[in-house]
């Protein structure tokens, strides 16, 4: 079994992932769409923190992706960063959105070396934006970031627009398809729900619309 169904399996087991075509979820855009994705309920298992950073060894490995940091976007990157980190036995930092306002100002905490490799670790891809704060912050910094991992991503072409743009390679542990097909083989979604989630994936903010799942005044 690969990592990325088995991490499928298990996310939509205990509800990291949830599914629900006919009563959508809140998001912070305040539009309602089908999916919900909180990754925070992996941290409850050593298995599945394991399993994320093993995912994440073998996607490294099998792109020939060589790192001297790893770096964890504040807050929901940390503790992957970590895991993966001290499996590799490597150095870690993490990066805040923005610089704090006390104390030394510091956006990256933890020991940087301009010139040094280093890879961006996040939970959750949707944009792009936050992940790509870090990756700016970094090479602002004096060090190289060619490539950025996370749990799992919606797939959306303006996250795909921004890393390419930004000339930075997108790795998923777990794909939107991939999470779907596994949602498919389990009986947990019918071919109708299936087929209103890919409608939703190809115009996200379109099909809220059209459904009636707008914000207030939409």
């Amino acid at each position: 079994m690969t990592y990325s169904k088995e991490l499928a399996k298990i996310a939509l087991d205990i509800g990291a992932v949830k599914l629900d075509p006919e009563k959508p979820f809140t998001w912070a855009s305040g539009y309602r769409m089908p999916i919900y994705n909180d990754n925070r309920l992996l941290l409850g298992n050593a298995d599945h923190r394991l399993l994320v950073a093993e995912g994440f060894r073998s996607i490294l490995q099998k792109e020939n992706i060589a790192i001297d940091v790893v770096a964890g976007t504040a807050t929901a990157g940390i503790v992957p960063a970590t895991t993966l980190a001290n499996l590799l036995q490597t150095p870690l930092i993490y990066v805040r959105p923005v610089p704090k306002e006390h104390g030394l100002q510091n956006q990256i905490e933890g020991v940087l070396h301009p010139g040094q490799n280093v890879v961006v670790i996040d939970d959750l891809i949707s944009t792009g934006r936050s992940a790509l704060k870090s990756v700016e912050a970094i090479r602002h910094a004096g060090a190289k970031v060619d490539h950025c991992l996370s749990i799992f991503t919606y797939g959306f072409q303006e996250a795909t627009t921004q890393f390419r743009d930004a000339h930075c390679r997108m790795h998923p542990l777990l794909t939107f398809e991939a999470l779907i097909q596994q949602a498919r083989e389990d009986d947990s979604l019918g071919k109708e729900q299936c087929a209103l989630l890919k409608s939703w994936h190809d115009d996200p903010f379109t099909w809220a619309k059209r459904h009636g799942f707008g914000p207030a005044g939409s």
